[in-house]
């Protein structure tokens, strides 16, 4: 017998779908982790991770296959953990080592190595926003292996923009909490242990609340049907009268007023993916090159790698791609230097000016690397059975996360007028 998902594709003998889509598997009940002891360690991690993600990228891709075994291997590794502060007893790592790891995974399969951004943007919300009690809380929770997610913005047509709330918290008859709504672009939600999302309270005011994945009323549906980062599971979660404790709710509302680098950590990691599908896509088109492209026949030459146009051009592309690293990688040495001191307004500012112009080229890298791995291979190259068409296909659907020509406005705004960004996720 087979399940209909929620496109209409037969998933033979699957049992983790309900008719609507929504998906009845649940994550593996969280298991302590490795505990990572030094930054280095962290990149060997994702190193070893990344080598064992690139073997079966393609055909997770092609067949639109959810990750979960690799997610599991994930926490595992005490990857997940690595940002969760010495203090309370973490690895404490830095942006750099983040970011760095973000880009070894995505190099690999960047749908994989998108999933654990919400987890990681939680915790930088976690340590900007959250009451002692529940930083010591849910650090504990992350060091014990659990997951976080994220309900993201909701879709036009219900939310004017991504960062109007539609859930809702009330009170039941008993005077408990309660919350419903629906949201979607929930990267990391169908592995997660924890799920939060922004949400108004009986006030009007935004909170960030945090329901159990397993909590009863929550239902996550996997209706993620991109063309690229297929198997991210960035689809809908819909919150049906969920009961909430008084300390699941942080008050977010509270600091809208007060600079953090919440925005900057979060644009960094959204950066770090786009680099990595650049490297991905990259290395790919210098294998297939070597390996499988004839040379044109006007060449004079017996292999395409000696082809003087075809090693022009990988030159060049290898220069961008290895620019959007560099900026990349300094702007969060930038956020390093800023996390050392107090995050004022103008600290906040230099933090997202500088991940700014990494994420331009991150985005440029990583179409350019997408689209001439194509024209550098030649005609085989668009053949299925390689599938290295998604390479551009998830540069193009992940950089459409929030548009670069923004990020040029926030540049110029700010060298030219003073201009400070304005302080959200996107920034």
């Amino acid at each position: 017998m087979t399940t209909p998902d929620v496109q209409g594709t037969a998933l033979p003998g699957s049992t983790h779908y309900r008719q609507d889509g929504a998906l009845t598997r649940l994550p593996l009940p969280p298991t302590p982790a490795r505990r990572i002891a030094s930054e280095a360690e962290a990149l060997e991690a994702a190193q070893a991770l990344a080598d064992a993600w690139r073997l079966d990228a393609a055909d997770r891709d092609r067949e639109r296959r959810l990750p979960w075994d690799e997610i599991e291997r994930f926490t595992a590794s005490g990857l997940g953990a690595i940002t969760v502060p010495r203090a309370h007893g973490g690895l404490g790592a830095s942006y750099e080592t983040l970011s760095q790891v973000f880009v070894t995974l995505c190099a690999a399969d960047p749908s994989l190595g998108q999933i654990p951004q919400n987890h990681f943007a939680v915790l930088q919300n976690l340590r900007d926003m959250g009451s002692e009690a529940q930083q010591r809380r849910w650090f504990a929770d992350v060091l014990a292996g659990h997951r976080l997610g994220n309900a993201g913005p909701e879709r036009k047509g219900r939310a004017a923009h991504v960062l109007q709330a539609t859930a809702r918290l009330s009170r039941d008859a008993e005077g408990g909490l309660r919350v419903s709504g629906t949201r979607f672009y929930s990267t990391g939600s169908a592995f997660a242990h924890w799920v939060p999302f922004r949400a108004q309270d009986e006030a009007g005011r935004i909170v960030q609340a945090w329901v159990r994945r397993d909590a009863p009323g929550v239902t996550v549906f996997d209706d993620w049907d991109s063309f690229g980062q297929r198997t991210t599971a960035s689809g809908s979660v819909r919150l049906e009268n969920v009961r909430l404790g008084e300390d699941d709710v942080v008050d977010a509302w509270r600091f809208e007023g007060t600079p953090s680098l919440s925005g900057p950590v979060s644009q960094l990691i959204q950066a770090s993916i786009d680099a990595g599908i650049a490297q991905g896509a990259l290395r790919d088109a210098l294998a297939f090159v070597r390996e499988k492209s004839r040379p044109w026949m006007d060449s004079g030459v017996q292999r395409a790698s000696d082809d003087p146009y075809v090693i022009h051009e990988v030159g060049q592309l290898q220069i961008e791609v290895d620019a959007a690293h560099a900026v990349l990688l300094e702007a969060a040495r930038t956020l390093d230097v800023l996390a050392d001191g107090p995050v004022d307004e103008q600290a906040s500012a230099r933090g997202s000016v500088a991940v700014a112009e990494a994420k331009i080229l991150t985005t440029e890298a990583a179409l350019q690397a997408g689209e001439h791995l194509l024209a550098l291979a030649g005609s085989s190259a668009s053949r299925a059975a390689h599938n290295l068409d998604r390479h551009w296909r998830n540069a193009r659907v992940h950089t459409l996360h929030d548009p670069v020509r923004w990020k040029y406005h926030l540049l110029g705004n700010y060298l030219l007028n003073g201009a400070l960004p304005r302080r959200h996720q996107w920034n």
